[in-house]
C-alpha cells in the first residue's frame, strides 16, 4: 500500500490545516491550491465577459468568426504573421487557388 493513500487530508473537518506530511508543507500547498482556484474563478468570469462581448458584436451585425481571427492575428508578432501569410499564399498557389 502506498504512503500517499494513508496520508491525512490537509484540512480536517474543522477547516484546520495539517502540519508537514512526508516533507510536504500542508499550509504552503493549500495556499497554492487556493490561489489557483481563485484565478480559475476569475478566468471563468472573464471568459463569460468575452463571450458576452462577441454576442453583442454579433447582434449588431459583425462577423464573430472574422473578429476571432483578427484577435488571433493581433496577438501575433508581425514577423510571425508575415511568415504565416507567405506560407498561406504559397500553399494556395500550389493547389491553384491563387
Amino acid at each position: 500500500m502506498s504512503n500517499i493513500a494513508t496520508m491525512p487530508n490537509n484540512n480536517d473537518s474543522n477547516g484546520n490545516e495539517a502540519d508537514d506530511v512526508a516533507g510536504v508543507s500542508g499550509k504552503r500547498l493549500q495556499t497554492f491550491f487556493d490561489r489557483i482556484e481563485r484565478l480559475e474563478e476569475e478566468k471563468s468570469g472573464l471568459a463569460e465577459d468575452i463571450k458576452d462581448i462577441y454576442a453583442e458584436a454579433k447582434a449588431i451585425g459583425f462577423d464573430v468568426k472574422t473578429m476571432r481571427r483578427v484577435m488571433k492575428l493581433r496577438k501575433m508578432d508581425a514577423q510571425k504573421r508575415q511568415e504565416e501569410d507567405e506560407l498561406l499564399d504559397l500553399y494556395m498557389a500550389a493547389i491553384g487557388m491563387a
